[in-house]
């Protein structure tokens, strides 16, 4: 069992590389890229293609668990649902940032951002606003408006963005998000929806002269642990798990 598989029902770790031109989409092109990474990772063996002309490489989901990539237009994607280790997860990443230079003829200087993003999902039919509310708080300047008066939370998504340096081309977000509606409010009829929770440690601009892909995404990596594990576990994701077990 991961290290952050029992904090949630469902978790997952994505890499998102958007860049500034449009990626090669000859056939030759993107079957090569995907026999690249069917061949370290044998069990991706489902390929299709979406609407817009985005194709996805990824491997059975019945057992809860899957790896997944993609190739749009200007964004090259990938990601690990359920993994047994982050580790794993990682090992999928640094492979895409050692494939896509060469075979998507991905540049440094074509890098609009590298994004790598936590995510943990939380099975609850409810309000998912109002238990947000009270799992995490919300702020002394609005909390006597939520708990003296008749209304209902509706809409209560806490985030917080920070930037990272002083050229903020390294940013991190942590953010809450519900599917609850004031239709579902007023009509008593929660379906059984995930509330999400995200860390997104993204970094902006063409890499330095100096860097790599793979640099960049192993120092959003580290830094994205070191903040999940001192930070988030104890004072998001644990509340929510413990608000949502005593409904």
């Amino acid at each position: 069992m991961s290290q952050y598989g029992t904090l949630s029902d469902d978790y997952y770790v994505n890499l998102n590389l958007n860049t500034e031109m449009d990626l090669p989409s000859q056939r030759e092109t993107v079957l090569h890229f995907f026999e690249q990474m069917q061949k370290r990772f044998p069990t991706m063996k489902n390929f299709y293609s979406r609407e817009r002309g985005e194709f996805v490489l990824e491997e059975d989901k019945e057992q809860g668990h899957y790896r997944w990539a993609s190739i749009e237009a200007r964004r090259v994607s990938g990601g690990y649902v359920n993994p047994a280790s982050v580790e794993q997860a990682m090992e999928q990443h640094r492979t895409m940032v050692d494939l896509m230079p060469h075979l998507l003829c991905v540049s440094r200087l074509d890098c609009e951002s590298l994004n790598l993003t936590f995510g943990f999902d939380f099975n609850y039919r409810g309000n998912h606003n109002e238990i947000v509310a009270e799992a995490l708080g919300v702020p002394p300047a609005v909390e006597k408006i939520v708990s003296e008066t008749e209304g209902t939370v509706v809409s209560y998504e806490p985030a917080v963005q920070l930037a990272i340096g002083k050229d903020c081309r390294t940013q991190v977000r942590v953010g809450v998000e519900t599917r609850t509606s004031a239709y579902h409010v007023r009509t008593g009829e929660f379906p059984e929806e995930q509330i999400s929770v995200y860390l997104t440690a993204r970094r902006y601009g063409s890499l330095e002269p100096s860097e790599s892909f793979e640099d960049v995404i192993e120092h959003l990596y580290t830094m994205s642990v070191d903040l999940i594990d001192r930070y988030v576990v104890d004072n998001v994701l644990r509340p929510l798990q413990q608000a949502i077990a005593i409904r």
